[in-house]
């Protein structure tokens, strides 16, 4: 065997065709490049049109891939059950979903102030959980019906150490970067949700984990204090760097995690282990 032969193998994405919902986004664009890099064909889902067609050009232009990117509202049942079908119709099958879609209420709030729970509008609550949670629940249903006739798919849910832990209210102060019960709900939802598929889809070779992430620093609207805050909170001393989780979406999404499922991989620079 030649060097690096298994390690390439493991990791290998070449021909697999893999949904990622927020594409454009932050992290989501970091995803789609490990991802490509890895071989995948990727169908960038995100209603930030312009910014999905610039990732998605940059992607098959550097990595020579298929890649495309369509503006869906995955919030409609209607709408991602056609994505599917067109999807399944064009690439012929769905080999993985990673529901990395979420309402940023760090930012919403700092515009509007909305962080204490006893004034917390029910209609951002109801916006939240129908991104954050419904949303992935519908893409896991019309995703993993293909997937369940195939016999073979990989399902990612990205979660958050606030779906597992409560928030340190003492790290935020007057900031308004706060993060709201709706949050918390629903990414702890995404918690054993991925735990219920897991085991509802046992024997159908269909692989459910959650990827469970620390906070990722963002200067366009952390302020330096926060920053602080939060990273004395840490093992590691920092909040975690945007291209830090790349290694693990791509562990979980191929071949090197096959004997995994039903699990909640944290990587949160060790917030939680303390």
């Amino acid at each position: 065997m030649k060097k690096f032969e298994r390690v390439n193998k493991l990791f290998n994405l070449k021909g697999k065709v893999i949904v990622l919902t927020g594409s454009a986004g932050l992290l989501g664009s970091q995803y789609a490049q490990i991802l490509s890099d890895a071989g995948a064909t990727l169908i960038l889902v995100d209603t930030n049109i312009k910014k999905n067609e610039e990732l998605k050009n940059k992607l098959n232009k550097f990595f020579k891939t298929n890649s495309i990117c369509v503006d869906t509202d995955i919030t409609l049942k209607d709408e991602v059950k056609n994505l599917a079908l067109d999807i399944k119709k064009k690439f012929g099958r769905v080999d993985g979903l990673i529901n990395n879609a979420f309402l940023n209420h760090a930012k919403n709030q700092s515009k509007n102030g909305t962080n204490s729970f006893e004034t917390f509008p029910a209609n951002i609550w109801n916006d939240s959980l129908e991104l954050n949670l419904t949303a992935v629940f519908l893409c896991c249903q019309e995703f993993g019906k293909i997937m369940a006739k195939q016999k073979k798919g990989v399902i990612v849910n990205i979660s958050s150490i606030y779906g597992i832990s409560g928030a340190d209210q003492r790290i935020y102060g007057k900031s308004k970067l706060n993060s709201p019960v709706s949050y918390a709900v629903s990414k702890g939802g995404i918690v054993n949700l991925t735990r219920y598929l897991a085991a509802y889809w046992q024997k159908k070779n269909i692989r459910v984990n959650t990827l469970t992430l620390g906070g990722v620093q963002d200067n366009s609207y952390q302020s330096k204090q926060f920053i602080k805050n939060y990273s004395e909170k840490t093992i590691l001393g920092r909040m975690a760097k945007k291209d830090e989780y790349e290694g693990s979406i791509l562990f979980l999404m191929s071949d090197a995690s096959a004997y995994m499922t039903g699990s909640n991989l944290i990587i949160d620079g060790g917030w939680t282990a303390w």
